[in-house]
């Protein structure tokens, strides 16, 4: 068990007294949810809803750093993403046609 754990409702570390979640605490938290990703992320996203209600004077964007942002791991490569069609959908016949009469 961790002593780094968030101490409520001012969210600091109780190991070390840094917000929480601290250096620590992620590294921790990277090591225990390694091969679950989505897993870290809807818990920290718990704690998250817990800290909006807990700090509202906090900036959204703030807290969602703080808490989800360091999640997503920059050397890691991101999933390939599927490309839109670039192709057009033809107009309907005579529309043009009808604005311009407008």
């Amino acid at each position: 068990m961790t002593t780094h754990g968030p101490v409520m409702p001012i969210w600091s570390c109780g190991g070390c007294d840094l917000p929480w979640p601290c250096p620590t605490r992620k590294r921790e938290l990277r090591a225990e949810y390694a091969d679950a990703p989505v897993s870290l992320a809807l818990y920290l996203g718990s704690y998250l809803v817990q800290a909006t209600e807990d700090m509202p004077w906090t900036p959204a964007g703030v807290l969602h750093r703080r808490f989800l942002g360091w999640v997503r791991d920059a050397d890691r490569p991101t999933p390939a993403v599927q490309q839109r069609s670039t192709a057009t959908v033809p107009a309907e016949p005579g529309r043009e046609a009808r604005q311009q009469a407008v």
